[in-house]
Parts: C-alpha cells; sequence; structure tokens
C-alpha cells in the first residue's frame, strides 16, 4: 500500500481544486490499482515515431491489434507488443529505412526490450553510468525499478522577411519517465521556454492572450513580441487486471487518425484529468474526464475559475481493415461544479445531460478509418453539435445547424517510392459548432479552442509529403488552404467560438461556411531534418504564409527561414 499513499501526494496539489465528486473518482482509480500488472507510460504526442506507427498499421494490418490508434498517446507497453508481432514476421523483408526507425522504436522504449544485444549499448560513454544505452542519457533497469532521464533543448534562429527583429525558440528542460516494481508507471517533463514567433503568430497571441499549445505566459524582458513561458506535464499510470489502465496526469490528449481533429486535440494547453482506457478483444473504451479553464482574461494574481469535461471514446475493429468509433462529450456550463452523475463510465452522457435540465454543451460523433492493399488508408469524423433534420432539409443555412467532418487519405511508399509518404485532408465546420449561450460552456480551454485551432466556420485542405531519403535524412513538405468566415464587432456569424451564439441577434438563417468577413490563407512549409546522433536533429525550415481579408482588401505576407538544433523534442509548428 506503499505506492497508494505515495500516489495521493504527488496529486494533492491538484486535486485540493476539484470538488468532491472527483476526488472520489480518484479515489477509486486508487483502489481498483492495487491489483495491479506491468504498466507502461505513454508515447509524446508529436513524437515522430507516430509516423513510423502510422506506416506499420496501414502495411501490416493484419497482424496484431492496432485498433488502439485512434486515441493517443499510445501505450508503450502494448504498443510494443503489436510491434514484436510484426517484426517478428517481417524483419527479413524490410528495406534498411524501416529496420532503422523499428530500431529506433525499441531504443525509445527500451525499458520493454531485452538490451543484452550490443547494438543497443552506446560504443563511446565519457562517464560509466551515462548512455549506457544509445537513446538515454541516464539508465537504471532492474527487476524493481526502471528509470531514464534525459535533457531536452530546442534553439532555433530564425528571419522573417521585412521583420527588423529576429525569431527564435530557446527550450530547455528535461524529461523522465519510469516503471515501479512493475507496478506503477510515471512520466514527467519541464521545459522553460523563450519564443519570438512569426507576427501572426505574435499576433494571435495577442488576440486571445494565450500562447497557442500552453498556458501561462509573461513578455521575455518587457519585450511584447516574445514570449517567455514554462511547460510541465506529467503523469502516473496503473491498471486493474489485464484489460483496464487508469492514468492521473496534467497533459494533452488527442482522438482520431488525421492531422487535425474535431473531436479533441492537443492545440490547447495541458490540462488536469483523469483517464480509464478499457482494451477487450476488438474494443478500445476510453473515458476521459478532464479539468480545463474557461475564458479569462487575467489580471494580477488571482485563483482561475474552473470547467469541467467529459469525453467517452468507443473504437471496434469490424475487420482487420476497418476500425470505426463512436464519441461523446459533454462540456459543463457551471462553473467549478462537476455533476456527480456524469462520473458513471458506461452511460449515454446526453440522457444525463437532459435529466438535469439540458444545461450543458453536449457533442457526438462517428470516425473511421479503413485500410487498403496495405497502402492506403482513408479516415474520417463526423461531429455533431446540434442535428435538427428539418432544419438540415428546409433550412440549411440555419444557426442550429451546428456540425462539421473531415475526410483523409494517407497513401504510403507512394507511387512505389519506399518511405514517400503523402496525405491529404479536408475539414469542413459550420458556423456557431463548438460553441455555446454562455461563455463557459464553449469548447475550449486556456483561450483555445479544444479541437481544431481554427474554432468553426471554416473549411480547410491539407496536403503532406514526408519522404525519408535515407534513414537519418527526413524530408517534409506541408501545404494549408482555408477560409473562414469573421465575426464583425456587432455581428457574430459563428466563427469566434468563444461568443455566445446569442451574439448573432435575432438572424436565425443565412449562415454558411465563410458567411462574414471571409479571410483566404495559404500556409505552406518546406523542412528538412538530419539526425546526427539518437533523438538529436539539426533542421532547416522555410515557411511561406499569405493571409488575405476579403471585405477589407487586405493582404499580409510572410516569408520565414529558420535553423537550429533538437533533442528530445518535437519541431514547434506554426500551422494556421
Amino acid at each position: 500500500m506503499n505506492y497508494v499513499i505515495t500516489i495521493f501526494h504527488i496529486f494533492n496539489d491538484h486535486i485540493i481544486y476539484m470538488q468532491r465528486e472527483a476526488k472520489i473518482l480518484i479515489l477509486l482509480f486508487i483502489i481498483f490499482s492495487i491489483h495491479t500488472s506491468a504498466q507502461s507510460t505513454f508515447i509524446n504526442l508529436g513524437n515522430r515515431d507516430n509516423h513510423f506507427l502510422d506506416r506499420v498499421e496501414i502495411k501490416y494490418n493484419k497482424i496484431g491489434n492496432f485498433n488502439f490508434t485512434t486515441v493517443k498517446p499510445f501505450s508503450r507497453n502494448f504498443l510494443m507488443q503489436q510491434i514484436n508481432l510484426v517484426d517478428s514476421q517481417h524483419l527479413n523483408s524490410i528495406n534498411k529505412i524501416d529496420k532503422y526507425n523499428f530500431e529506433s522504436l525499441y531504443m525509445n522504449n527500451i525499458e520493454w526490450v531485452n538490451p543484452a544485444s550490443s547494438f543497443f549499448k552506446s560504443k563511446r560513454s565519457l562517464i560509466k553510468s551515462l548512455y549506457v544505452t544509445k537513446a538515454n542519457l541516464f539508465e537504471i533497469k532492474n527487476e524493481d525499478l526502471f528509470l531514464c532521464i534525459n535533457p531536452i533543448i530546442n534553439i532555433q534562429y530564425g528571419h522573417e522577411s521585412g521583420y527588423g527583429k529576429e525569431l527564435f525558440i530557446n527550450t530547455r528542460g528535461l524529461t523522465m519517465r519510469g516503471v515501479i516494481g512493475n507496478k506503477i508507471g510515471f512520466s514527467s517533463t519541464i521545459t522553460d521556454n523563450q519564443e519570438r514567433g512569426p507576427q501572426f503568430f505574435q499576433q494571435l497571441v495577442s488576440q486571445y492572450k494565450a500562447v497557442p499549445g500552453v498556458g501561462f505566459y509573461k513578455d521575455f524582458k518587457e519585450d511584447i513580441s516574445a514570449n517567455d513561458y514554462f511547460d510541465g506535464r506529467g503523469y502516473i499510470t496503473f491498471n486493474s487486471g489485464k484489460f483496464i489502465d487508469f492514468q492521473l496526469g496534467f497533459d494533452k490528449n488527442f482522438i482520431g487518425n488525421g492531422y487535425r481533429s474535431l473531436f479533441l486535440s492537443d492545440n490547447a494547453n495541458s490540462n488536469l484529468f483523469a483517464k480509464i482506457n478499457t482494451r477487450l478483444w476488438k474494443f478500445n473504451y476510453q473515458n476521459l474526464y478532464m479539468e480545463l479553464m474557461p475564458q479569462f482574461k487575467k489580471k494580477g494574481d488571482l485563483l482561475l475559475k474552473r470547467k469541467f469535461a467529459v469525453i467517452h471514446h468507443l473504437s471496434i475493429d469490424v475487420t482487420k481493415k476497418l476500425n470505426i468509433g463512436l464519441f461523446e462529450s459533454v462540456m459543463m456550463s457551471r462553473s467549478d461544479h462537476i455533476d456527480f452523475e456524469y462520473l458513471n463510465p458506461i452511460i449515454f452522457y446526453r440522457h444525463i445531460e437532459g435529466n438535469v435540465g439540458s444545461p450543458d454543451n453536449a457533442l457526438a460523433g462517428f470516425d473511421f478509418k479503413y485500410n487498403i492493399q496495405r497502402k492506403i488508408q482513408v479516415y474520417g469524423q463526423l461531429l455533431l453539435d446540434e442535428f435538427v433534420l428539418s432544419k438540415i432539409k428546409n433550412e440549411p443555412s440555419n444557426w442550429v445547424n451546428k456540425f462539421g467532418y473531415q475526410l483523409g487519405a494517407k497513401y504510403i511508399d507512394a507511387f512505389s517510392i519506399r518511405n514517400l509518404d503523402l496525405q491529404i485532408e479536408m475539414n469542413r465546420v459550420r458556423p456557431f459548432t463548438y460553441s455555446h449561450n454562455d461563455t463557459i460552456c464553449n469548447y475550449t480551454h486556456y483561450n483555445q479552442p479544444l479541437a481544431h485551432p481554427l474554432g468553426a466556420n471554416f473549411q480547410e485542405l491539407i496536403g503532406v509529403i514526408s519522404f525519408q531519403a535515407s534513414p537519418r535524412l527526413n524530408l517534409y513538405a506541408r501545404g494549408i488552404y482555408y477560409y473562414k468566415g469573421m465575426d464583425s464587432s456587432s455581428q457574430s456569424y459563428g466563427g469566434n467560438i468563444f461568443r455566445s451564439y446569442n451574439a448573432r441577434g435575432k438572424q436565425n438563417n443565412g449562415f454558411y461556411v465563410g458567411s462574414g468577413n471571409k479571410i483566404h490563407c495559404l500556409n505552406l512549409l518546406l523542412n528538412a531534418s538530419y539526425e546526427i546522433k539518437r533523438n538529436l536533429f539539426f533542421d532547416a525550415g522555410f515557411l511561406l504564409r499569405n493571409n488575405k481579408s476579403q471585405n477589407q482588401k487586405i493582404s499580409n505576407s510572410a516569408s520565414v527561414f529558420n535553423v537550429g538544433i533538437r533533442l528530445n523534442i518535437t519541431r514547434r509548428e506554426y500551422d494556421y
């Protein structure tokens, strides 16, 4: 029971802000964890291994069980079980680049690999206890404890044409993960960051009072064009028996198979959450309970308000090629309060929302992915915020028609060129989707959308080309085009999901995707990454962005070149 007491103390500082019902839920998680089996941490969102896992799932979908890949991040333990099945059957037939990627996957998940082979061990180490294996600075592995600690470095410098100040990212930090007694997994990442992004990025920070993807920030050395922020994430994991995993943490989650997600993405700041994931036969069922921040304007030192969301997602392998999923979420409209009824993990949330008076923001959705000829995967999402069939048929421009959808495809080893992977994706979200009649219940967190970064009232087309030219060299190109309807100060056209949908006034019809002040945006990126040593990359990239307002006849262009090095961290993306 000692580790149960340890868990309680680790999370006490966070739990103090949650009310009685959430405390009861966490206590139940701890009690259930007494009978645990082998536990695991998770692969970070944005990690390059995620793209390689896409390739493995498409090429070898008849081997193993990959129905869990719609919900991210991935469990390292379960993932490596599936990878071992693939590797054991296809080790001799894969090309040298994919072999290198398999090796990287093993090294970055060394706790679930027998490192007896000299391949995993470093050839030279200045200090005996450092870099025992190639991927980890410091590592302990015995029957009672696995622990690895690695530094994080991201130093990027850039130049934007027509802008007199240099662009930069300066990130330093540490990340560690481990498993205690084969019972409890834990992970923690802390970074200190200073950043001056392109001017369109600065405008976004100024408009929403939030740095995309992070939380509290301040000006760097009293320079409003640069941001200084600390990013800390961490969680513990445990399970009950073989099939049910529990996770408590402060981090991000993602639900979907695409570049974007209309359900839940990693666009916003990290949040406090409790998660139950049940994996049984062809089913993967996930419950997520989240504590979030409403829209706010920070004024001095104060305790920020809270809001709460509950999500569940059921994924089913209909066949080895076809996977479908059902999604549902409810955002609470009551500040600093969650209803006990929503803690039930096996009930239809919309039914509860109706029973308590229907005050909350309920969303539902459907997703699918289908693998074709070990080459192509098609996928999609349908999100329903409001669905009134008579309105869709007879009044297609009515504001009540709040929904969005995604369609996409991935094509690996395209045109028989090894390790050339293509992806195309379209996202379309109608006006007022994700919004509500108050500023608490909209589908947002810390002044940022929880799903798509554009919010609502937009259509977007994304194209991605990824070519691993050699084991260490990755070439990447991405194009994003979208148009979006913007609100005016006096009239809401449903693009700003932070505003109440009552801001539309008495107008009920005339709302189409792009209605309002229509803007068009083209965002193009070229990037080359060379892996100098395991998890240490040299990057060089060029970004071109053009944003044009139709009504105001204003066009803003940005061309940005950057170079830098990064260690144990993903690239910073400006993909909006």
